[in-house]
């Protein structure tokens, strides 16, 4: 059951987000009660806006600035205007798989909407610059960074990469919240104890854990895009990602790409695009499976980074 009888505003993704439900992952947020929140996020009844929708159970349906899904036994959510969140969670469901949703594709989703353009991966400073590890799912992004955190340096963030630019067109990269999600095995690997750590609801092998102490709060310039693939081979193999093959590992790699064209945001998403390869060096990371490599990839972005400048 979700206690929200309290609003909390927290600060996460370069925005300030009011909330009833409670975010223990967010930092707080120095907001004033009489200012206005960047977003919002509260429970509603959305069951009858679903059927009335022509909606079905475990599906998406977008149009511009109003995206809703529906998670069978968790609950129906509405992101609108990249300002509000609502959710209807369902009798019996778990706080925090509710939450979970919230913490990811509802972000994502409203990132996009605020124009804001969200990689799925995560992001290390070094040296005074951003660069991100992208990849599908299971490629280990998570754990490269940890290999990076293990050696002094600081994270961004995890899962979902905003990406804004400034005045002068450059991109940066917008912390999010201090948290990792890591598979068992990662942390088996790094000599950390699970058992002090909440599993994710429904992956009892991976957990959230906080790095708070190593999180960088401030924006960072994003000098890399490294894309991290599985491979049969037996030596870590590193590559230069070039022509339109840049702009296709920036949409393979966006966070929820299939909410891009229902909500009139492809012309957005090629003109961000073009903007970023035209300032970022792009690598493709190829790591054998049949072994651990986490603690030998940092040595070869580092010297990757420093060849590149």
């Amino acid at each position: 059951m979700i206690d929200n009888a309290v609003k909390v505003t927290y600060k996460a993704f370069g925005l300030n987000i009011t909330s009833d439900i409670p975010l223990p992952e967010f930092p707080l947020s120095n907001l004033y009660s009489h200012d206005i929140a960047d977003v919002e996020i509260h429970t509603r009844d959305l069951s009858q806006v679903w059927t009335e929708a022509g909606g079905v159970d475990n599906s998406f349906i977008a149009k511009e600035n109003n995206v809703m899904f529906h998670i069978a036994d968790v609950a129906i959510y509405l992101i609108e205007n990249g300002n509000e969140i609502s959710v209807s969670p369902f009798a019996g469901s778990n706080e925090d798989q509710v939450r979970l949703y919230l913490l990811g594709t509802c972000m994502g989703i409203v990132l996009q909407q605020r124009k804001i353009l969200p990689l799925h991966g995560s992001v290390i400073a070094i040296e005074g610059k951003a660069y991100a590890f992208v990849g599908d799912s299971g490629a280990g992004k998570s754990t490269l960074a940890s290999a990076f955190l293990s050696r002094g340096y600081q994270l961004l963030t995890d899962d979902v990469i905003p990406i804004e630019f400034t005045e002068e067109g450059c991109p940066i990269v917008v912390p999010s919240y201090p948290h990792q999600k890591l598979w068992q095995e990662s942390l088996d690997q790094f000599g950390v104890e699970s058992a002090q750590y909440r599993p994710l609801f429904g992956r009892e092998t991976k957990f959230a854990v906080p790095v708070t102490s190593q999180f960088m709060c401030e924006p960072m310039p994003l000098a890399g895009i490294f894309e991290l693939v599985k491979s049969a081979d037996d030596d870590i193999i590193i590559q230069p990602i070039m022509g339109l093959e840049r702009l296709h590992t920036l949409y393979k790699h966006t966070y929820r790409n299939f909410i891009i064209p229902p909500s009139g945001l492809m012309d957005w998403h090629f003109t961000v695009s073009t903007r970023i390869i035209s300032k970022v060096d792009l690598f493709q990371l190829r790591r054998p499976i049949s072994r651990f490599t986490a603690h030998d990839l940092p040595d070869v972005i580092l010297e990757a980074i420093k060849t590149a400048k």
